[in-house]
């Protein structure tokens, strides 16, 4: 009985919709009566009123519209009415979109989902939960939960809300705070996390808040911690402390916090990547972002066994401390040594020079641009999208609107010539 009731709860009192409802179906009544009085009556006098009735119904089935949506508009006073047409629009249009996971972490990441979000809504995130620094590391360490600041990052680029929801998961609390150095959106997710026992609701309900264009999926919801081995052998675990120690990466790989379980992926990201269109790894951290999410193996044999098409966004600057001297190709070649030769098709490069002023301030910190060796790349049989993707202001980063754009029509241009 009580769900037989619940299909009537427009008509509840107070709703303020009825009066708008019995005008749209009135209108209606009145169209139908003289369309077909119209029809009917032969004489002229007659079908001047019966044409008069067809536009008084027309008019009030527009008015019962118009007056039902502006009722309804206004129980959403954060979004204006052209806001929430556009996300109307925007998510009919989009929902058609091509399936697309990415799969990193950092700002990397996020920067190349504010791009991609503009063309599908069928895209997925599927990032790291190796960090240990920062808000994210103290929170790990003192609440027992995964990192949420590259999950925060993410969901923020994707989110579909207004601008001001994105600011205040963004919002880091002042040095004079008591939560000093911490985000609001992580705070947010560590709540949640606490008041539903399970990260990934704690995701869900977020992106429901930020109304976010996708999902956003921990490549683990095993406690991990990465640990690069040098080339000389030694050992440093954490994330955060990596690269500090500016020697060689031999490799990395992934410690599970309890002993008592295997290191397992997100059975949701392996499901996304079996059934993606197009696969981006990167750009981000090589060793600290990307590779914390390949090294559990049945993410790379997903995808490399996915038919979609595989792209690596090779990143603008070198990092110090990770890939100091790297060229592209040696990017790609870490890359395979901890993953499979298939894990890729595609390479795409970055050709345009940054401004010199900033290339000073990065050279004090230790970063320069990352060398495209195309023709290395080529004879290691992968091929190469060269392009001027760079968007250099206060930092060098990938332009997300040509990176998305150059992603879209490769798969587009693959699609093309399958067909043909």
């Amino acid at each position: 009985m009580a769900k037989f009731l619940k299909k009537f709860r427009w008509l509840y009192p107070g709703i303020k919709i009825k009066r708008w409802i019995f005008l749209t179906v009135l209108g209606v009544g009145i169209l139908v009566f003289g369309a077909v009085r119209f029809f009917n009556d032969e004489e002229i006098f007659l079908r001047i009123l019966d044409i008069g009735g067809v536009v008084l119904g027309a008019g009030l089935i527009i008015g019962g519209i118009r007056s039902m949506l502006r009722s309804l508009l206004s129980l959403f006073p954060s979004f204006s009415s052209g806001e929430l047409l556009d996300i109307v629009y925007k998510k009919r249009f989009l929902e058609k979109g091509p399936k697309v996971v990415a799969i990193g972490g950092g700002h990397g990441l996020s920067t190349l989902l504010s791009g991609l979000k503009e063309y599908t809504t069928n895209l997925i995130a599927i990032v790291t939960v190796a960090d240990s620094g920062g808000s994210s590391g103290r929170l790990r360490q003192e609440f027992d939960v995964l990192p949420p600041g590259d999950i925060r990052n993410c969901l923020v680029s994707l989110a579909d809300s207004p601008s001001l929801m994105g600011e205040l998961f963004q919002y880091r609390f002042k040095e004079d705070s008591e939560l000093k150095g911490h985000n609001f959106g992580n705070l947010f997710i560590t709540a949640m996390t606490q008041l539903t026992g399970d990260f990934k609701r704690a995701i869900e309900e977020s992106s429901k808040v930020l109304a976010i264009r996708g999902r956003v999926l921990p490549s683990t919801l095993n406690k991990v911690s990465l640990i690069a081995e040098y080339q000389d052998g030694s050992l440093t675990e954490g994330e955060a402390e990596i690269p500090k120690k500016k020697r060689r990466i031999k490799k990395v790989y992934l410690k599970s916090l309890d002993a008592q379980r295997r290191i397992t992926p997100t059975l949701e990201a392996i499901e996304a990547i079996k059934s993606a269109q197009v696969i981006v790894i990167g750009p981000g951290s090589l060793y600290t972002s990307i590779l914390p999410n390949l090294v559990i193996k049945e993410i790379t044999q997903a995808v490399v066994e996915s038919p979609g098409l595989k792209i690596y966004v090779c990143n603008v600057m070198t990092q110090p401390g990770e890939t100091d001297g790297f060229s592209a190709s040696e990017h790609v070649k870490v890359l395979l040594e901890h993953t499979h030769p298939r894990i890729l098709d595609y390479c795409i490069l970055n050709t345009r020079h940054p401004p010199s002023d900033l290339l000073k301030r990065y050279a004090q910190e230790g970063a320069y641009p990352v060398r495209a060796d195309t023709s290395v790349l080529e004879k290691m049989g992968y091929q190469v999208i060269e392009g001027e993707f760079l968007h250099a202001t206060d930092f060098i980063r990938h332009d997300p609107a040509k990176l998305a754009k150059v992603i879209i029509e490769l798969l587009h241009k693959e699609s093309l010539g399958k067909i043909i």
